[in-house]
């Protein structure tokens, strides 16, 4: 199989191709070393190559979608609106999630928007520090939950399959309850086909029955 063939086989090894040929490996040198992806050696010239600092095995790219923040968007009435619109497609629905709690988001969206999502599968057991460290590596930009209502609006079929899916933002930007913990927006997308929109802790640690949403411009 030839080095192009592999990559587009494997998700992010589109990516790392890229940076090679850019690099000005030829198809041969490319191919070892996307097979040999398994050893710190060429975990750590990946992350050199792609411009990141480390690489954390305990997060592993397992999908890749594109998605644009709608026209109408209003980020000062974006999940309300939404609940409105769209809390019957969900199984579950957390009525915490409101424009009133998570009015202070990191990032702002506005209409028109391109937006990469990268969805990391949690490997082992991590912190929301963890989560957030992954997220800067990756140069994403911090969403919270209006980032999670454009995922539950159009891309819920591209989520992991029995897995919570992460959308975080800092810790301050989000909710807090009666007893201090901060809510962490998530959508679960069920083997049923059932959906749910609910918040976890941000003081909790995550594991791999939960998956971290990256969104990137």
């Amino acid at each position: 199989m030839s080095a192009t063939s592999v990559c587009d086989a494997i998700g992010k090894t589109h990516e790392l191709m890229l940076a090679l040929k850019k690099a000005g490996f030829d198809d041969n040198l490319i191919q070892q070393i996307i097979n040999s992806r398994g050893n710190k050696q060429a975990k750590a010239m990946y992350a050199a190559l792609v411009g990141n600092a480390t690489v954390d095995d305990r997060f592993e790219l397992c999908n890749t979608f594109n998605t644009v923040v709608p026209k109408g968007y209003n980020h000062a009435t974006r999940l309300d609106t939404f609940s409105k619109e769209y809390r019957k497609e969900f199984s579950y629905y957390n009525d915490n999630i409101t424009d009133k709690n998570y009015a202070k988001a990191t990032t702002k969206l506005v209409p028109g928007r391109k937006l990469k999502v990268k969805v990391f599968q949690i490997k082992g057991r991590v912190t929301s520090e963890d989560c957030l460290a992954h997220l800067r590596s990756q140069k994403a930009i911090l969403v919270g939950a209006q980032g999670a209502s454009l995922v539950g609006e159009k891309k819920k079929e591209e989520l992991p399959v029995d897995r919570w899916s992460l959308s975080f933002d800092e810790k301050d930007a989000l909710w807090k309850d009666a007893g201090g913990r901060h809510g962490v927006p998530s959508v679960h997308r069920h083997s049923d086909g059932a959906f749910r929109f609910d918040l976890g802790r941000f003081e909790d640690v995550w594991h791999s029955g939960c998956c971290l949403l990256c969104f990137c411009d």
